[in-house]
């Protein structure tokens, strides 16, 4: 193990260090939304983590009508994390993550499947969940945004105390 103290340099200048996450942000939904085998944007009832214990580093994402701006450039992991409720049986149950590069038109950059079959009387559960690296090259062009789909009728899962259905934006590094 070597331990190294004091200012690096490069030609007699100080140099700062650049290592470690410099953002990392999380959402959630907070309330249930309804989706069917019409792939359905989640627009509505986002709202950045805010319960005890919860925290973020560095600049948050911003979002209007379900469209995520991330704060500056660089190469961010997204990951949506879907949770999904049914009465019956639901052959697939699907999260997206959705990105542009023109701010105009989207395409899905990642998919997570799961499948619900009743288990009891009540409602069953699944959890699909997406993962993808974005280079954002320019944060006034990419951008993301997260919808659902499944065989038959499902709600996502939404509250405001905990994370159910919810979304992470860590930047990793630059683009």
């Amino acid at each position: 193990t070597t331990n190294i103290v004091g200012t690096l340099q490069n030609n007699g200048s100080a140099v700062a260090s650049t290592n470690g996450i410099t953002m990392a942000d999380n959402w959630r939904l907070t309330s249930d939304a309804s989706f069917d085998s019409n792939v359905t944007d989640l627009t509505a009832n986002l709202e950045q983590v805010d319960t005890t214990g919860q925290g973020t580093i560095g600049s948050a994402m911003t979002v209007s009508s379900g469209i995520f701006t991330f704060p500056s450039t660089g190469i961010y992991l997204v990951t949506a994390f879907l949770s999904a409720s049914k009465s019956g049986n639901s052959r697939y149950v699907e999260v997206h993550i959705n990105v542009t590069t023109n701010n105009s038109s989207y395409a899905r950059a990642a998919q997570g499947t799961d499948s619900i079959t009743q288990t009891d009387s009540g409602s069953t559960k699944c959890n699909p969940i997406a993962q993808t690296l974005i280079d954002v090259t320019n944060t006034t062009n990419v951008k993301v945004k997260f919808s659902c789909q499944a065989y038959a009728s499902c709600a996502a899962a939404g509250a405001t105390n905990e994370n159910r259905t919810c979304f992470t934006f860590i930047r990793l590094g630059d683009t």
